[in-house]
């Protein structure tokens, strides 16, 4: 009976070290993975920052070439240049 316990002990001991080596190796990869969201949140960022920068571009090359065009309306032209003026306005507003 004492060596079907003593067994049972050896089992168990190899059962708790093979359960805290998984432990060991999901840490790890949990490290992993936590900095490849890190990296990804931070490439996330900057593409959305990019984005931002290129959408402020886009409008000015259209304003530019609203202006600058010969068949565009005038008045189109004007509404947009007005439009542009409110939205400094508010800006300053806010900005007081």
């Amino acid at each position: 009976m004492a060596e079907e316990h003593n067994k049972l002990l050896v089992d168990l001991e190899v059962r708790i070290k093979q359960v805290l080596f998984l432990c060991d190796s999901l840490k790890e990869e949990n490290a992993r993975l936590k900095a490849e969201i890190r990296s990804g949140r931070t490439h996330l960022d900057e593409t959305v920052k990019e984005l931002e920068q290129l959408k402020a571009k886009y409008d000015s090359l259209k304003i530019a070439r609203t202006i600058t065009a010969a068949s565009v309306d005038v008045d189109t032209a004007k509404a947009k240049l007005s439009k542009l003026v409110r939205e400094v306005d508010k800006c300053i507003n806010l900005l007081k």
